[in-house]
């Protein structure tokens, strides 16, 4: 059974009621209904298509959850997941980038100095060589990659990676793409 078959058994509301009173312990119709707070028609209706698609095994009154089926759902899909773009041509840069880089996201800034210089010279990418920026246009190109653009403007200017005179900014560092 997989992933998508499962998630939309349970996108119907009575059948996800049904498999959570099941993996909290009910075992039969009636205590599924008192505990799924349904009537026992819906119950047993739920269950017969839950049954139907293998998800509970039913003997007659008695229904049991294949909770292992969720598991193995999970890890088939995520073996079928396209492996992430890497981050970085460099193996070891693209380590460090996919430790704290999600969905084009900074999860957290690397306390450890040279973890920190891999992010920030990723990050200084997105601004263009020769440009002058005002602050908050730097404040909103970080603000794309994490909330705290105080902390990642002050540390790519301490690096040298971006210059500030006056309240503009200009790009001083790091790698040009050609």
């Amino acid at each position: 059974m997989d992933a998508g078959t499962i998630v939309g058994l349970l996108a119907d509301r009575t059948r996800l009621r049904v498999v959570a009173a099941l993996a909290l312990g009910a075992s039969t119709i009636e205590e599924v209904a008192d505990a799924a707070d349904l009537p026992l028609k819906d119950v047993a209706l739920a269950a017969r298509r839950l049954s139907r698609a293998g998800l509970v095994h039913r003997d007659g009154h008695m229904l049991a959850l294949h909770a292992e089926r969720f598991g193995a759902a999970a890890r088939a899909a995520a073996e079928a997941a396209p492996a992430p773009e890497p981050l970085s041509d460099d193996p070891a840069e693209d380590a460090v980038l996919s430790a704290f880089v999600r969905d084009g996201r900074l999860v957290s800034v690397p306390a450890q100095r040279t973890k920190r210089l891999v992010v920030l010279h990723h990050l200084v990418r997105v601004f263009e060589p020769g440009v002058r920026y005002p602050e908050r246009e730097v404040n909103a190109l970080l603000a794309v990659w994490h909330a705290d653009v105080a902390a990642l403007r002050r540390y790519l200017v301490d690096e040298g990676l971006l210059t500030r005179e006056a309240g503009i900014y200009w790009r001083s560092g790091g790698r040009v793409d050609v």
